[in-house]
């Protein structure tokens, strides 16, 4: 299977959700932030192939990168868009489930972009 093109949602005003997120937890834990950006990179090299325990599904379409530091864990909920292309949509730690608040976030995120893809398509580089 080919690379998995990985890309940020970006909202209307131009921020990329989970691309911010990534920027403070770098500042708050090194650590977890390298365990994050590699898990990232994990999905761009093995996409649709990535599975359990890396990797779940959520519902709708969501899937959610897993990433356990210590005793913290920490999610980055996205989806595919087509077969190639994954849009990373939201970010969170979370203690044990995952919010119902945040999923309905991706959720929205995702019809947003399913709507108008080039708009909401933030292309950057993670550091790794």
């Amino acid at each position: 299977m080919p690379p998995t093109n990985v890309h940020f949602f970006r909202e209307s005003t131009g921020d990329a959700p989970v691309l911010d997120w990534l920027r403070n937890l770098r500042r708050r834990d090194s650590r977890a932030y390298a365990k994050c950006a590699a898990a990232i990179h994990e999905l761009a090299a093995r996409g649709h192939e990535h599975r359990r325990p890396l990797t779940d599904y959520v519902v709708a379409g969501i899937h959610e990168l897993r990433v356990r530091v210590r005793r913290q864990n920490y999610r980055v909920l996205y989806f595919f868009h087509g077969r190639d292309v994954a849009i990373l949509v939201h970010g969170l730690t979370k203690e044990d489930r995952l919010p119902r608040r945040d999923i309905e976030r991706a959720l929205q995120r995702k019809r947003t972009f399913e709507g108008s893809p080039d708009l909401h398509t933030y292309e950057e580089e993670l550091d790794a």
